[in-house]
């Protein structure tokens, strides 16, 4: 469960908990937090002075508490001044996180004078540090167990603009927290029918309209794309389509579109054995819509939004779709299947087809589409691509406000000679060269109808190492960008 969040006005030195983390920039002068230093004994500024600390990113410094006040206090470096909020937000993970492996409780957080996008941020950073995925692991013996992290006091003014922000911190955070969870979730379990069952939830929740199509919908729907990768799973796949009103009536919708891939085996394209596993994460760009409507529905944000996603499996058997085959797409373009496994793209040129019935005034699609990316980005930024430099620099923003960075990436028309077919209208794999680039000028062959961003995902959704902030595993990305770019709308 996630912790308890507050807000307190009290004084550092004299608040009273199990944990206090304070949060410093890089090289903090010595004489930061007098009363604090004075209830340690001067041993705050002894430390500081000896560069014992000294504020680098993610580095922690523990000192034992005072009787009446904190009974322990943590030092948590944010590194060089810069991005505050984005600084306070990993700091608050990272506390969040080492109060989980205390066993501590509760926690105070401290990082200076706080206003609303700062008390936003922390609020974001508690519950992503806070947060686990232990739904599938047996409980240790009891004399091993440490408590959870129940409760987290913000140490920052208690008025109704920090309560606010605190409120959209945990909506926030709350979508994070369901976009990781399904991603985490094994690809028995978190099935297209699970993440139909996820929509319905959340639509009964927050009042959405949700529409759901399955095989027959889709094959009466003409969806010879999409279905062509469902054609190898005795699994249902589905269509799913979440519809928020908050905006003004008869405005255009921005839709979120993310690719639903709950296994990706590659098909008869099959993967090599190595980390297969992690296809279970294929899916992460219909988690962050799903986690993005759980927020957008919590905040009430007054914008039209449809969120559409494209949900299977790909695996191999006798029904599979075979490297050389031609299938009509939703759009009626056909489409020569070079490669089973850039299956993600055939999903969507049926999904993004689909969006036009919206009448859309943007759509961004999210999807762990290519190696190649991770190729040409590592796992730092995600890959943006798109035709309009002005909407490029929008998604670019909001993912800077979310704390997920995106870098532009060229989509000119002389990549779309590797994708021509001898046979067909398109191929769905132009090679190795530009791998992230030719997927999407396929996937901008079913957009031309409306203003469209491309996201791939592929080397940022996931990690499979531990990032100090967050353990090993899903990211969030890209629930906070949906939701940024959603907030950035409203007008």
């Amino acid at each position: 469960m996630a912790p308890e969040i507050q807000l307190s006005s009290a004084a550092v030195a004299e608040f009273s908990t199990a944990l206090l983390a304070v949060a410093m920039d890089e090289n903090p002068g010595a004489a930061t937090l007098d009363d604090l230093d004075r209830a340690l004994g001067g041993e705050l500024r002894r430390s500081i002075a000896a560069r014992e600390f000294r504020g680098a990113r993610d580095e922690l410094l523990q000192f034992t508490g005072t009787a009446t006040g904190a009974r322990r206090v943590m030092l948590v470096g944010m590194g060089k001044p810069g991005d505050r909020a984005g600084g306070l937000r990993r700091a608050a993970a990272v506390a969040a996180r080492q109060a989980g492996k205390l066993g501590s409780g509760d926690l105070a957080f401290h990082g200076g004078v706080l206003g609303e996008r700062e008390v936003e941020s922390v609020t974001t950073g508690l519950l992503a540090g806070a947060w686990e995925y232990k739904d599938l692991k047996s409980p240790p013996p009891e004399e091993e167990r440490r408590a959870p992290l129940g409760r987290v006091t913000i140490l920052a003014a208690d008025n109704p603009e920090n309560r606010a922000a605190m409120d959209a911190g945990q909506a926030i955070g709350a979508g994070h927290s369901l976009a990781r969870t399904l991603a985490m979730m094994p690809g028995n379990l978190c099935t297209p029918q699970f993440l139909a069952d996820t929509a319905k939830q959340l639509a009964d929740r927050h009042g959405f309209k949700l529409t759901v199509l399955g095989r027959a919908e889709m094959t009466a729907e003409g969806m010879g794309s999409f279905l062509s990768v469902a054609q190898g799973t005795p699994q249902d796949p589905k269509l799913i389509a979440l519809e928020y009103s908050g905006g003004k009536r008869g405005e255009k919708p921005i839709t979120l579109v993310g690719k639903g891939l709950c296994f990706d085996s590659g098909g008869i394209s099959i993967k090599p054995a190595q980390s297969m596993e992690d296809m279970k994460f294929d899916m992460c760009g219909a988690a962050g819509v799903l986690g993005a409507f759980d927020a957008i529905g919590r905040m009430k944000i007054p914008v039209n939004v449809v969120g559409l996603i494209g949900a299977t499996t790909n695996m191999p058997s006798g029904t599979a779709v075979n490297p050389g085959d031609v299938v009509k797409s939703h759009l009626g373009k056909y489409i020569e299947v070079i490669n089973t496994d850039a299956e993600g793209r055939l999903v969507l040129a049926d999904v993004l087809s689909y969006a036009r019935r919206f009448d859309p005034a943007v759509v961004i699609d999210a999807a762990t589409l290519t190696g190649a990316c991770v190729i040409a980005l590592g796992h730092t930024a995600t890959g943006v691509f798109g035709l309009d430099d002005a909407l490029i620099g929008e998604v670019i923003a909001a993912g800077k406000r979310a704390g997920e960075p995106g870098w532009s990436m060229p989509l000119w028309d002389d990549y779309r000679d590797l994708i021509k077919s001898e046979v067909a209208d398109i191929k769905n794999s132009g090679g190795r060269p530009a791998g992230a680039i030719t997927a999407a000028m396929f996937l901008k062959e079913f957009t031309e109808s409306y203003p469209w961003v491309h996201l791939d995902i592929a080397g940022t959704a996931y990690s499979d190492a531990d990032l100090g902030a967050i353990p090993k595993g899903p990211t969030g990305i890209p629930t906070g960008t949906f939701i940024e770019f959603v907030r950035g709308r409203v007008t």
